[in-house]
């Protein structure tokens, strides 16, 4: 493994440097398995996607109207006559004569000969004939759309490593293609630690809180196109932690956990990991969002990332490290979270040396640029500011907070419409 997460101390990490780290935990792509084009929403090609057709297939028409021969002069004839007419997934064979057109209709492909489309709305009929008005406005060659102009026959139309969305899986059926290429999705176990944690509908202890971070983490691997493994609520017990982890360690391609990971004396989780596989811990310059917790378990090595207990530091770190390591998984390039500017519209705090994530509020004015507010109190268990906000407000740690009027970096968030 090359930028080992093993050998970096209790040295600070830049986010960046942490990012960079974490990617040695995953050395391949999960192998590719052939899958029907009705399942293939959110899938990740692992092979070229080739089109075995012209896109278009035949030179067709653009608009309704008239097909012809226009002539390559500046005397075109004065009137056409009209020989017949072609629909759309219907063909003409036969070749025009001189001065002849036929009627078509959006789609359909044009007569051997013939190399314009005029619309009706240039046309003045004249019992059997036709006429073009302001004919110099005629250019050879319009409102055609030419074989394989789209993608020729043989072409990539898809390259390996896309995700395949909704327009994607459109493009994959106008090919003919039944079935594509693709990584397999990684399977992520999870689960909550802790004698107080509670699932919900449960009765609440005195002393309980209820399980919240693993339903965030469930809906945040479901948008990242994983399969959830869940181990649900293990109890302060190192024999039965040792038993899942290592259930897990066989079954899933990496493990998430939140919280346990520290040097508290009630830390069963960590000395459950340490028994299954091997364990590092970094210290990141970050707010939310330390400790994290990096190894492998088991004898296949899985990945395993313990995450910070709080419910918004969970969500921070899961978008700046897990997702990244997800998308390599499954074979894509591994990338930094999407990032966009905007004005910030109040004082935001931050620290020199500190990258800083905020959750905020950007929104366009009249004029098309991005402003950004923060949702209020930033307090790392206010899991309702995160529901509030529709972005992380990144404060890298070369700066110290920033000023109204600003620009900011900030993160978009996914949201259901």
């Amino acid at each position: 493994m090359t930028l080992s997460c093993f050998d970096l101390g209790e040295r600070m990490l830049s986010v960046a440097e942490a990012r960079a780290r974490l990617a040695g935990l995953v050395e391949a792509p999960l192998p590719a398995e052939r899958v029907a084009l009705g399942e293939l929403h959110g899938r990740v090609l692992a092979e070229d996607a080739v089109s075995p057709i012209d896109v278009p297939q035949n030179t067709n028409a653009a608009m309704d109207g008239i097909a012809l021969a226009w002539p390559s002069h500046d005397n075109p004839p004065g009137e056409w006559r009209r020989v017949g007419e072609v629909l759309a997934g219907r063909r003409r064979e036969e070749p025009l004569g001189e001065s002849e057109c036929v009627r078509i209709t959006t789609g359909a492909p044009l007569p051997p000969g013939t190399d314009t489309v005029i619309m009706l709305e240039q046309l003045e009929e004249r019992g059997e004939t036709l006429a073009v008005r302001q004919p110099e406005r005629v250019r050879r060659g319009q409102h055609v759309r030419q074989a394989g102009e789209d993608i020729p026959r043989g072409h990539t139309a898809l390259h390996a490593g896309t995700r395949l969305g909704a327009a994607e899986l459109g493009l994959l059926a106008s090919l003919g293609l039944v079935d594509a290429s693709v990584h397999r999705r990684p399977r992520v176990a999870i689960f909550s630690t802790g004698d107080e944690v509670t699932a919900p509908g449960k009765p609440l202890p005195p002393a309980g809180i209820f399980d919240a971070n693993r339903y965030t983490l469930a809906g945040l691997l479901a948008e990242q196109g994983a399969e959830l493994l869940d181990l649900g609520i293990l109890p302060d017990d190192r024999e039965v932690m040792v038993a899942a982890l290592t259930d897990a360690a066989g079954r899933a391609d990496m493990v998430i956990t939140s919280g346990g990971v520290s040097v508290g004396h009630a830390d069963f989780t960590r000395a459950a990991l340490e028994a299954v596989g091997r364990l590092a811990f970094w210290r990141i310059a970050i707010r939310p969002g330390r400790p994290l917790a990096c190894g492998l378990l088991g004898e296949r090595g899985v990945p395993f990332l313990g995450l910070p207990g709080n419910p918004v530091a969970v969500m921070v770190t899961f978008l700046q490290f897990v997702a990244p390591l997800l998308s390599k998984l499954q074979g894509r390039p591994l990338h930094e979270p999407e990032r966009l500017f905007a004005i910030a519209d109040e004082a935001l705090k931050s620290r020199l040396g500190r990258t800083d994530f905020l959750r905020g509020r950007y929104h366009a004015d009249a004029e098309g640029r991005l402003h950004v507010c923060s949702t209020g109190a930033q307090g790392s268990g206010i899991l309702s500011s995160m529901v509030a906000a529709n972005c992380l407000i990144e404060l890298t740690d070369d700066r110290k907070g920033a000023a109204p009027g600003e620009m900011v970096s900030i993160q978009p968030l996914h949201r259901l419409p």
